[in-house]
């Protein structure tokens, strides 16, 4: 397909080499637990691709962004999905970076290391519960001397297994005693941190998408991001940022997978002239969605324009992709489902889309009422 082409062309830019070592490794073993592709995907240099330029990185717009994802969707959907939450963290963190310096000392020297280091960061927000806010806090926080005690559990937490950094949304006291949504910094190898078995599906399962459990954890105030009263907006602004990064971001993965398996079909010149152009309408719909979005977003909407639109985009991707996806594995035939099982699961791939939140049902009202006018609220 020659737009996926075009999507690989632009991550073989940013990441040379990157596809071609992941196809090296056999599809099966490149998607089961254990797998190295997320190895792989940081010795290209894959986590600089959206930090900006004066840390290191490579600094991508947004239509790039979403093109890279696509390409890394298409060679293995399971790299896609769990580096979603790398670059939705580093979405949300660098949105403070600049222009002005939003963080604090420690902070700021953290998001200098990410590149040099080569740092995987995951994210302990709630995408995995559709109905839930992205933002819920998912772990409790006690204050302490110098600094809280975390404790809970995110399951599943994708990149489990390779993080450096977990970034976690806590409930602190405000300045009148009332709850207030923070982020906490936390490092993988800190005390009371650690990982477990969650994940039981084939499909996705070398996103390392584990349960990572906080036993009383310390976080230090200068590794908390908060609101102050000269920054009111602080936590706002990085919610606003995530919620847009992490829709396109993650949209973006499973179009590549409904690609990989639509280019199966246009290869082998499966079923009529008219069904094989359904297959590609539907997924290049689904992406054109998603392009879109991204060009708005690159020329300077955001707020709730943005969250507006890249939801219209995420719901009618989710419905189109997956049409895509079970028409190309009906027109691949019995056959080849029997022998090739990676094209059923490269399908099945494309499903969970659905359940990252916000779900269909939860959004529907604050949509149509944005349409008609009113303020959008996805609480």
């Amino acid at each position: 397909m020659r737009s996926l082409d075009s999507a690989r062309a632009v991550c073989d830019r940013y990441h040379p080499g990157l596809l071609k070592a992941l196809e090296e490794i056999p599809f099966a073993e490149r998607e089961a637990v254990g797998s190295p592709a997320i190895g792989v995907f940081r010795a290209h240099g894959g986590v600089g691709l959206m930090v900006p330029t004066q840390f290191g990185g490579h600094g991508a717009d947004p239509l790039d962004v979403v093109r890279v994802q696509r390409a890394i969707g298409a060679a293995s959907p399971s790299v896609a999905a769990g580096v979603t939450m790398h670059h939705f963290t580093v979405s949300m963190l660098y949105s403070l970076a600049e222009p002005a310096e939003r963080l604090g000392p420690r902070q700021m020297d953290l998001l200098r290391r990410i590149v040099a280091d080569q740092v995987l960061m995951a994210s302990g927000w709630a995408e995995g519960k559709t109905q839930q806010n992205i933002f819920a806090p998912s772990v409790t926080a006690t204050p302490v001397e110098g600094g809280f005690r975390l404790s809970g559990a995110k399951k599943p937490c994708s990149l489990a297994r390779s993080m450096e950094l977990l970034t976690a949304s806590i409930a602190v006291p405000g300045a009148d005693g009332t709850p207030e949504l923070a982020l906490a910094l936390v490092p993988a190898d800190a005390p009371g941190l650690t990982v477990h078995p969650f994940w039981g599906s084939d499909v996705l399962a070398a996103s390392e998408s584990e349960e990572v459990r906080l036993a009383d954890v310390f976080v230090p105030d200068d590794m908390v991001i908060r609101t102050t009263p000269e920054d009111p907006t602080r936590i706002d602004d990085l919610q606003a940022a995530g919620v847009i990064w992490f829709e396109m971001l993650v949209s973006a993965g499973y179009a590549g997978a409904a690609a990989a398996l639509a280019e199966v079909v246009l290869r082998r010149g499966r079923g009529t002239a008219a069904q094989r152009a359904d297959v590609v309408i539907d997924a290049e719909s689904a992406f054109a969605l998603l392009e879109g979005v991204a060009r708005a977003v690159r020329d300077g909407v955001d707020g709730e324009e943005a969250v507006a639109q890249v939801l219209v985009a995420r719901y009618a991707a989710q419905d189109l992709l997956a049409r895509s996806a079970e028409l190309s594995l009906e027109l691949l035939g019995g056959v080849d489902f029997i022998q090739s099982p990676h094209h059923a699961r490269l399908a099945a791939s494309v499903r969970p889309l659905i359940f990252h939140p916000p779900g269909r049902a939860s959004a529907s009202q604050p949509l149509a009422d944005y349409a008609g006018g009113a303020s959008l609220d996805l609480s």
